[in-house]
């Protein structure tokens, strides 16, 4: 497969005011030594929680940043000395993004093309992302599932090899997301290479075909969602609720239980056999520890998540 884009050792680091300054450290490294590379037609996304620093590292790919160290090449081009001639080759879609209230749909997207020096096909655009019969609204009168379609609409006037969409989906209910996800799968089988951020399992699992997890500026593992869930499948998770406090000690007696996530009132076991559930559940029972919620579930990218890091996935 070709490459379309490499990125190697990435930082990116921001100078802390003043009153943020802690131990003599100036500054906050947002990216930490970030590698991957993305290959033509893919749908490649970077998943993490807020403050990861997965929209730093799209606005350095897409020239919207500059790196403080590392090298990025996108279409053979470098992002810095090539910046102007990238941005000609791709769409990007911002996590939010805002338009000029008393222009049409059609006025903005003519106005968009005119910046790459195109003619806008209005009608086809707007017919791809189905809001043909918004072609004559305002943007203000669009609904949040609308704006994000046209949002899609106005990031494709070029006609852009790669397409980049920042947590294209927050904010919008469960029908608007699937209605954006079923774009993007379009998007995709025309032959555009994705490349998108999400905080959403779900969204990653559904759309792309490798996921890099991403957490505190650094890369923590890249493949296929099911082979990284497949990575996991010997394990099963027993998760309940509790006020006792129960070390890792206490669990010692059972061979199954094979790592312990404690989160006050959580607690979270990975056992690598099914036989242990009874074992787990006459443990508490004959300590006397009182005990609800008890639930049981195989691995999801969540469950790569808090393996990888340690912690529960939380937005």
């Amino acid at each position: 497969m070709n490459t379309v884009i490499v990125v190697k050792n990435l930082t990116r680091s921001y100078a802390l005011p003043k009153q943020d300054q802690k131990d003599g450290h100036k500054t906050f490294q947002a990216v930490k030594g970030t590698s991957f590379e993305v290959f033509e037609g893919e749908v490649f996304g970077i998943l993490g929680p807020n403050g990861a620093g997965k929209t730093t590292t799209l606005e350095i790919i897409e020239g919207l940043n500059k790196q403080t160290s590392g090298q990025v090449t996108v279409l053979g081009l470098d992002n810095i000395t090539h910046r102007d001639e990238i941005k000609k080759r791709i769409g990007v879609q911002l996590q939010s993004s805002e338009y000029m209230n008393l222009m049409t749909l059609e006025e903005l997207l003519k106005l968009f093309a005119s910046l790459y020096g195109l003619d806008a096909d209005v009608d086809e655009l707007l017919g791809f992302v189905n809001l043909q019969s918004k072609k004559y609204s305002l943007v203000k009168d669009l609904s949040g599932g609308q704006k994000q379609r046209f949002t899609l609409a106005s990031a494709l006037v070029n006609k852009p090899q790669i397409l980049f969409l920042d947590e294209p989906t927050t904010g919008l209910d469960p029908r608007a997301r699937r209605d954006v996800w079923e774009l993007v799968k379009k998007i995709n089988s025309q032959g555009t290479t994705v490349v998108l951020t999400t905080h959403y399992m779900e969204e990653a699992e559904y759309l792309c075909e490798r996921v890099a997890i991403m957490d505190n500026g650094t890369i923590l593992a890249i493949d296929a969602p099911k082979k990284l869930i497949d990575d996991l499948s010997h394990t099963t998770q027993i998760s309940f609720l509790t006020n006792d406090n129960l070390s890792e000690d206490f669990w010692k007696e059972i061979p199954a239980v094979e790592k312990v996530f404690n989160y006050h009132p959580k607690v979270v076991l990975e056992i690598t056999d099914l036989e242990a559930v009874g074992d787990v559940v006459r443990k508490l029972k004959s300590e006397k520890i009182h005990f609800s919620g008890l639930n049981l579930k195989t691995a999801s990218l969540e469950d790569v998540y808090l393996d990888l890091t340690g912690k529960i996935f939380e937005d």
